[in-house]
């Protein structure tokens, strides 16, 4: 009786675990405060339904902040750039990409100041960028491929709302940066001079990330899946109706429904089974050479040698980077 008991306490723990492995009690969700089809997942709950399990919304400023909170093993899954993405990675954090979120258009430009006009005006002027950001790393990339002489700007790293007060002091001719600070820029005086998506006939893929914990994908794969399918489904819902989504992610975040309209149609978006593909995150084979492996080696090349990685920590491969599985999982269901 007792080895029988014994056994079915075991049994019980067991479906405990397996119970638990399937539904995290919590999951952590880091996001910025612009507009994103996700929001529309916070504002309905619809993520919380899919993953049964409570999600905590934490949000952040800047890339930087959340390769800081990945650090202090305070999110689980957050949506950001590729170049900040990119650094955590080489700089070895237990994270994988699993997602794109968006493919970055019109979402981050240059904004500037009357005189300058085209990208080669910026020369003899102070440019703001956000530091460790997609923004940097696409005003870094205008400047090479348009051969513009680095020496003559002034580059000043400066986190979004910063950039915004110093633009109103007089402190900078030119800011590149994503909404809704750059319709802010615009709304004081500024202009559009050059847009991210002018980079991908040279050949930049310069995106928005889904990032997981690799522990937390390990034990909850399912959950990983379920989160990419409701980004689909807000995506699907964004694409049906775009002015009622504008408007709910604009309340969401407190913005303008225009801001948040601008946004949201400044990212391109690869669908699901797309993204199982080599042009994509790849189907697990030859990750390095899918298209998001290909953007890893130029977009850490880059970081390299503007001394914000070490090249010699840049790895051989990918495959511990990217991760395709929960991405083709999802795309099945």
């Amino acid at each position: 009786m007792k080895t029988t008991l014994s056994l079915l306490l075991a049994a019980g723990s067991l479906w405990a675990n397996i119970t638990f492995a399937a539904a995290p009690d919590e999951v952590r969700v880091a996001y910025s405060g612009g507009s994103q089809v996700l929001m529309l997942a916070k504002a309905d709950g619809s993520l919380d339904k899919a993953l049964n399990s409570k999600v905590k919304w934490v949000q952040f400023a800047s890339g930087a902040d959340a390769l800081n909170f990945f650090a202090s093993n305070a999110i689980d899954i957050a949506n950001f750039g590729s170049s900040p993405a990119t650094a955590g990675i080489v700089r070895k954090l237990p994270v994988e990409i699993i997602g794109v979120s968006g493919v970055i258009a019109s979402y981050e430009r240059l904004i500037g100041k009357d005189g300058i006009n085209t990208i080669k005006d910026i020369e003899g002027k102070r440019v703001g960028y956000p530091p460790n950001s997609t923004a940097q790393y696409a005003l870094e990339a205008a400047i090479s491929v348009n051969k513009l002489d680095r020496s003559k700007i002034t580059l000043l790293p400066l986190r979004p709302a910063e950039m915004v007060a110093a633009w109103k002091r007089g402190d900078i001719d030119a800011g590149y940066v994503w909404a809704p600070f750059a319709q802010e820029l615009e709304s004081s005086g500024g202009h559009q001079v050059f847009a991210t998506k002018d980079l991908q006939k040279d050949g930049y893929l310069i995106y928005n990330n889904y990032v997981v914990r690799k522990a937390f994908a390990e034990q909850y794969p399912e959950a990983v899946s379920a989160f990419l399918r409701v980004h689909q489904q807000k995506v699907d819902e964004f694409k049906q109706d775009p002015e009622r989504a504008a408007a709910i992610v604009a309340k969401e975040v407190g913005a303008p429904v225009t801001t948040a309209a601008n946004t949201l149609g400044g990212l391109e978006y690869p669908t699901l089974a797309e993204q199982g593909t080599a042009d994509w995150l790849g189907n697990g084979s030859a990750t390095s050479q899918s298209g998001i492996g290909k953007a890893l080696t130029k977009t850490s090349n880059f970081l390299a040698g503007i001394g914000e990685i070490r090249k010699r920590d840049i790895p051989a491969n990918w495959d511990a980077a990217i991760d395709s599985r929960y991405i083709r999982d999802a795309a099945a269901k």
